[in-house]
């Protein structure tokens, strides 16, 4: 039995008793996926929340340490303080009652329950050097940046509620600092934590990510309202997420899966696996709902996305990406009961040769070629789309193993478009208003294929060669 899954069973072991020592707020668990190559289908877990039966050790509210929430006055260190105390007294509840609290970086701790009440808000303080300096993750690379507005590292059972807000500051803009090269502060940022629950917030942000979970365990981000100038939640590196009955509005990719870049992210090989994303609505102004990649180096496997729907976005609904360098595999996607319209591209793109920029040190040979695997479209309503399905733009070094579109109604101006494909399946398509042939393919097998017009794919750009070795062996630094 792989490693994998031995800790996959230990996890559901262990989840009955551990989680129950909890405090009573919703902790995340997932009954296990099944073996590493299962079907898609099996390849997603269920989550539910398990609450404690006893209550929190304490409960602290921040206005008595000092928090004044008037909108101007410098709340930071009272809200630190009283979130320090609250862990050092063994855990508990944080209550942020109504106010406008403003203040710069928050640390969050271990066993500690963070309620931004009714009519409260965290207001991100505009000053940059408030938030202290230190190595973030950025675009699939560990650089020197800015942390986030309320952050995490090293913790487990913690969880962010509401029903108020969390509003970063309008100073935030763009993504990284042009004058010195830092990336700016996230909204919220959770690396190396688990059991983590974030619900029923509102949040928005201006220029850089909103939410950013990286190397996480057990995480679950369920009723939030999430507004953004750019990305809303940027999954990275993380095993056991769950995403459900969130409404997006996003500048940039209302959910994006990354798992590092180029030899670094290779080299670590921390892939993202087991996410569900359901019951969520999405309106994206700049790319794509839900992209997954490019930063693809550890992989990605074992997502489900149901029941979701798409009320704009300015390229695709669903964009899975990567190049030649990045190396790993995106596999067992599932994606069934999904909505689209206002995507200005079409419902669905998948791109392995051309996507993202390329790493300085790029995962060489055939190796770094990525591979798609066992992606399954079920049950999709289209309205009036550019294009159905665009997915011309894969390897041939490495044609893509299993892909199946079924069960699709609605309108299109034009239909699928495939490539390098095997053991595809398409069945029960029954769309209108396109023009020219529904399918058309080139290098491809498998089933409801007949018919198709053939693909002439010197209209296209040819798919770069794979990235020479370097002459001196990567290794990390």
């Amino acid at each position: 039995m792989k490693k994998e899954s031995m800790e996959r069973r230990a996890f559901l072991r262990n989840a009955g008793t551990s989680l129950l020592a909890l405090p009573a707020f919703g902790v995340l668990t997932q009954t296990a996926a099944a073996e590493e190559h299962a079907t898609p289908a099996k390849a997603v877990a269920h989550p539910h929340a398990v609450m404690a039966d006893k209550a929190p050790k304490v409960l602290l509210n921040v206005r008595d340490l000092g928090a004044v929430g008037d909108g101007t006055t410098d709340d930071t260190l009272a809200l630190q303080q009283t979130i320090d105390r609250c862990s050092l007294l063994g855990g508990g509840e944080v209550l942020v009652p109504a106010g406008n609290y403003l203040t710069g970086a928050l640390v969050l701790r271990s066993n500690v329950k963070l309620h931004v009440d009714t009519g409260a808000t965290l207001l991100g303080a505009g000053d940059m050097n408030v938030y202290p300096l230190g190595q973030v993750r950025w675009e699939g690379k560990f650089i020197k940046g800015r942390t986030a507005l309320l952050s995490a590292v090293d913790c487990e059972n913690i969880a962010l509620v509401g029903p108020g807000k969390i509003a970063g500051s309008p100073e935030v803009r763009g993504r990284v600092d042009r004058k010195t090269g830092l990336r700016l502060p996230a909204l919220l940022e959770f690396t190396n934590c688990r059991n983590v629950l974030v619900e029923n917030l509102e949040t928005t942000n201006a220029g850089m990510w909103s939410i950013h979970p990286v190397y996480c365990e057990n995480i679950a981000f369920r009723k939030m309202k999430i507004q953004s100038g750019a990305d809303g939640i940027d999954v990275d590196s993380c095993r056991n997420v769950v995403i459900e009955d969130c409404d997006f509005d996003t500048a940039d990719d209302c959910i994006s899966l990354k798992s590092g870049r180029g030899e670094e992210g290779y080299t670590i090989n921390r892939p993202t696996v087991n996410v569900r994303i359901a019951n969520c609505t999405f309106l994206d102004h700049n790319f794509a709902c839900i992209g997954i990649g490019s930063e693809t180096s550890a992989g990605i496997r074992g997502v489900k996305i149901e029941n979701c729907k798409c009320v704009g976005a300015k390229s695709h609904a669903i964009y899975i990406k990567s190049r030649p360098g990045r190396g790993s595999a995106i596999e067992d996607i599932v994606v069934d009961g999904f909505e689209a319209s206002g995507a200005g591209e079409g419902f669905l793109r998948l791109n392995a040769i051309n996507s993202g920029k390329q790493d300085e040190n790029p995962v060489p040979g055939e190796e770094g070629i990525p591979a798609f695997r066992n992606f399954r479209f079920t049950n999709i309503k289209v309205h009036d789309l550019p294009a159905l399905c665009t997915a011309w733009p894969i390897h041939p070094h490495k044609p893509m193993l299993g892909f199946s579109l079924t069960n699709v109604t609605g309108t299109v101006k034009t239909g699928i478009v495939l490539a390098h494909m095997r053991n595809a399946v398409l069945a029960n398509i029954h769309v209108s208003g396109y023009e020219g042939p529904l399918v058309a393919v080139e290098d491809v097998t498998g089933k409801g294929l007949e018919g198709a017009a053939k693909l002439d794919l010197s209209k296209y750009p040819a798919p770069p060669d794979a990235v020479p070795a370097s002459a001196v062996p990567y290794k990390l630094h």
